[in-house]
């Protein structure tokens, strides 16, 4: 582990599926979200492929993200909880 990167759970409802998943606080939401599905594409073996890119919730508070934020400027760190849908 190292400080540029936070361990979070996401949550994929679509395929009833959550994964704990290290990103990196340096890039924006946008990035992660299409890491995130590509990961998630590839962890299913080409399953989960949504047809539009999909949005990143805050578990606990159902917020969505602000795509244009990077991760450091949110309130994402080690145990957050995330909803990709």
């Amino acid at each position: 582990m190292n400080n540029n990167e936070v361990l979070v759970k996401l949550y994929v409802p679509k395929i009833d599926e959550q994964y704990d998943i290290w990103i990196p606080v340096n890039k924006k939401i946008h990035t992660i979200i299409t890491l995130l599905v590509k990961a998630v594409n590839e962890l299913t073996k080409g399953y989960y492929l949504p047809s539009k890119m999909p949005y990143l919730y805050d578990k606990t508070t159902a917020c969505a993200f602000d795509i244009n934020e990077k991760v450091i400027e949110t309130d994402i760190r080690n145990g957050t909880e995330l909803i990709m849908i």
